[in-house]
């Protein structure tokens, strides 16, 4: 069979989310003939994404987190009314999916939670069905809690949620945990899909702090607290564009840019993990059975963090207090249930996604 991928361009889970699978796909026989991303003049595609994507992958403009002025949280009513701003270009955009669909002629489209390819469906229904993929889906579920103090913002991001799967076939909501799917829906639970290099890392007990920061302006944040604290060593990872590969803010704190080999091998002899919350990279981190500190930038990170702590992942604050997390370190409980449910990822989703043939044979077969 042959598939489209659309990828989210923010952050770094989507992105190793659809190495993964485009991996797992063409071990099985199967080709990915385009992948589209969508995002901002702000980000650029991290390289380990664009080396291991073997021909010229399609970018167009799509809507975005916008960090507050300090370059930390993300502004939400600034980020809607920026976007609101560029719709004609968001539009523009969905002519350009729907064209490059029209021109592949995918067997599915394998959407990464990606706003204007859900818009596309939305307005035009392209023939080839979608399959999306997030673990944002598991927050439309009822295993889901959200425990915040800003329901409305829940509420939104579930809307935001479904604007992604407008006329989706099936929805696929990545989780931490096993969980029986939701009955009379067609979201359906599946593992987390980690990468073959995360699961061929040899682990480490080392001594310094590894870190992943979706949004800059926590650097100064973390050199302050290095400078404080100059006898732990930190190795932090950012995608601050025009800057040199590593950077030494302080003695003992050296900030990377995004790299696949090297963020795995840092990920693997860390002491502890400290990040966004991201829902990708704490998966790895729990997978080499790493203590996580989680500092949520949004709603999106805030829900991953509430589910993140139900399975004993690490802690949480508000801003990059990694004395909360090394005092944490002690009492972290190493499990190996979440290994076993990422290990039945290839036969679940190679169910979900080829299976669809014989559905559709099924359904045109009644009339």
């Amino acid at each position: 069979m042959k598939y489209l991928f659309v990828i989210q361009g923010e952050g770094r889970g989507h992105f190793t989310q659809a190495l993964s699978l485009k991996s797992m796909l063409e071990r099985d026989g199967h080709q990915v003939v385009a992948v589209m991303v969508g995002g901002s003049a702000k980000r650029t595609l991290p390289s380990f994404f664009t080396e291991k994507v073997d021909f010229d992958i399609i970018q167009y403009q799509s809507p975005n987190f916008l960090p507050t002025p300090k370059g930390k949280h993300s502004s939400l009513l600034i980020s809607i009314l920026y976007n609101l701003l560029l719709l004609p270009v968001y539009f523009q955009s969905m002519l350009t999916v729907r064209r490059t669909i029209r021109e592949t002629n995918p067997d599915v489209v394998v959407n990464f939670y990606e706003f204007i390819c859900g818009a596309t469906y939305g307005l035009f229904n392209p023939a080839p069905p979608m399959i999306n993929v997030a673990h944002q889906y598991y927050f439309m579920t009822p295993g889901f809690k959200y425990t915040g103090n800003e329901p409305w913002k829940f509420r939104l991001l579930n809307f935001y949620s479904g604007l992604t799967a407008m006329n989706s076939f099936r929805k696929l909501a990545l989780s931490f945990r096993q969980e029986e799917s939701p009955r009379d829906s067609n979201i359906v639970i599946v593992p987390p899909l980690l990468r073959q290099e995360v699961k061929y890392q040899e682990t480490l007990d080392g001594d310094y702090i590894h870190g992943y920061l979706l949004n800059s302006g926590y650097a100064a944040e973390l050199a302050s607290w290095s400078e404080s604290n100059s006898g732990q060593p930190l190795h932090f990872f950012w995608d601050k564009k025009n800057v040199s590969t590593t950077e030494k803010l302080t003695p003992s704190l050296t900030m990377h840019s995004l790299s696949d080999t090297l963020f795995l091998e840092t990920m693997a002899g860390c002491r502890a993990y400290a990040t966004t919350g991201g829902f990708e990279s704490v998966c790895e981190a729990m997978y080499m059975q790493k203590a996580v500190l989680m500092v949520p930038t949004h709603i999106e990170q805030e829900c991953n963090v509430i589910d993140a702590l139900r399975t004993g992942a690490g802690v949480t604050a508000s801003e990059f207090d990694l004395d909360l997390l090394l005092d944490f370190v002690p009492t972290y409980q190493r499990s190996l249930d979440f290994r076993f449910w990422t290990h039945k990822a290839d036969a679940l989703f190679l169910n979900e996604l080829t299976r669809l043939e014989t559905e559709e044979s099924n359904i045109f077969a009644t009339f």
